[in-house]
């Protein structure tokens, strides 16, 4: 794995959120340095930011809502956009949608309200042109949504260890949005910092 100039490893501060361009070919690796930490990924296809990550296509190809090495997300062109080439985590979720004001008022109406990994995401997408109503559901790394056999979701908190990784390969030109994740349920509590790597 070659580095390129972007390969030094990059920290977002807790419950705040990073825009930026991956090139085809390009690796990105999210990190969970301290362990219990989710980290909502979402990526657009440059040359037509209206494809987007689709988490419909991608359980539909991939035959599978359990994501990990190996598996690829797909757009809702349904092209693949990423491929999971490593994951010491092992648990991901692609059911939830990025969590926002409206999350918090929802379930945590005793807790300070936070515009959440949705607002964080809009602003840090905006420099492309990025507006909210073009966020879809995120591929949340580490989080844990176990289904069960009634089809009831929970939220539980990650299980991830400090140095926990997930590395995905663009498919091709790409805009990523990447949050260390703000909502209570979703990281145990506590609010931590995410690293992330860009590697040829």
């Amino acid at each position: 794995m070659t580095m390129t100039q972007d390969s030094q490893v990059q920290r977002i501060a807790p419950r705040s959120a990073v825009g930026f361009e991956l090139e085809a070919g390009q690796r990105l690796t999210v990190i969970d340095p301290e362990g219990v930490q989710v980290a909502d990924l979402l990526a657009f296809a440059k040359a037509d930011l209206r494809e987007v990550l689709s988490n419909g296509r991608t359980f539909d190809y991939e035959e599978s809502i359990r994501l990990t090495t190996g598996n690829r997300l797909w757009s809702n062109r349904s092209n693949v956009l990423l491929t999971i080439e490593a994951d010491t985590a092992g648990c991901h979720d692609f059911l939830l949608t990025p969590c926002s004001k409206a999350t918090f008022q929802h379930f945590y109406p005793d807790k300070p309200v936070h515009r959440g990994c949705f607002g964080n995401l809009a602003e840090a997408l905006a420099p492309w042109g990025i507006e909210e109503d073009d966020i879809p559901v995120a591929f949340n790394c580490f989080m844990r949504v176990p289904v069960d056999g009634e089809g009831k979701v929970r939220v539980l908190a990650p299980d991830t260890k400090p140095g926990d990784s997930i590395t995905l390969r663009a498919e091709t030109d790409l805009v990523v949005g990447l949050t260390a994740c703000s909502a209570y349920d979703s990281c145990g509590g506590t609010f931590k910092p995410i690293d992330y790597q860009i590697t040829d």
